[in-house]
């Protein structure tokens, strides 16, 4: 299929880029993308995202079973299922290390704070799921009561998931993400972090309401009710 082989060339670039930036290392991280035929395309385990091809990615259906590829699908897999599940609107999973974001989740501090009005507009809040075994069936159960209402999650000890209507759009999540850490970390060094007021989050939020950016429910939750 055509569109099988442009999303090919696509999760090679994304990987590429992933890696290029040190978002990943070595094998780290996995990529998965929705098809035409609503299957899925899905790094295969154990490669590597700088040097990744298209013959190292595999189609699988919605339910993991093994359609086309001569390597497993990523260990990762049972977490990507679980957010096609739960997400028809998702065409893209990327998961990945960015590093300030992961080392904020080994320190036990969340990054959820409303203070980049840039990425409450965008994001909304990017809360940090409990820890899961990497390459486990936890995965699904971590980022349960999340996914539906995030398109970024931060996973404890283990990097962070960003979704979206292509592969771009979740890869530029994930660089948001990092951008976000990067800020809060040295925002951090130099002082008090000054949340948003509640009256600048009202109007964040009703631009992201008018622009269709996703629910506020959560902003108010972390940030102070309305």
């Amino acid at each position: 299929m055509t569109g099988d082989w442009q999303l090919r060339r696509d999760m090679v670039d994304i990987g590429r880029r992933l890696h290029d930036k040190g978002l990943v290392a070595a094998s780290d991280g996995n990529l998965s993308a929705r098809t035409d035929s609503n299957q899925l395309l899905i790094t295969g385990s154990g490669t590597h995202l700088g040097e990744l091809t298209p013959d190292q990615i595999v189609r699988v259906t919605t339910d993991g079973r093994l359609v086309a590829g001569s390597r497993k699908p990523s260990s990762e897999m049972p977490l990507h299922l679980a957010v096609y599940r739960t997400r028809p609107d998702v065409q893209a999973v990327v998961h990945a290390h960015p590093p300030i974001t992961t080392a904020f989740s080994f320190a036990g501090v969340s990054i959820a704070q409303c203070v980049i009005p840039e990425v409450v507009l965008t994001l909304g809040t990017i809360p940090t799921a409990p820890y899961a075994t990497p390459g486990s069936d936890e995965g699904p159960f971590a980022i349960a009561g999340l996914i539906a209402d995030h398109d970024a999650i931060i996973l404890e000890r283990h990097g962070s998931v960003t979704v979206g209507k292509s592969l771009k759009d979740a890869y530029y999540k994930l660089e948001k993400v990092e951008h976000a850490a990067q800020v809060l970390f040295h925002a951090r060094q130099l002082g008090k972090v000054i949340p948003l007021s509640r009256e600048e989050l009202r109007k964040i939020a009703d631009v992201r309401q008018r622009l269709g950016l996703g629910p506020t429910e959560d902003v108010w939750r972390h940030c102070g009710g309305p």
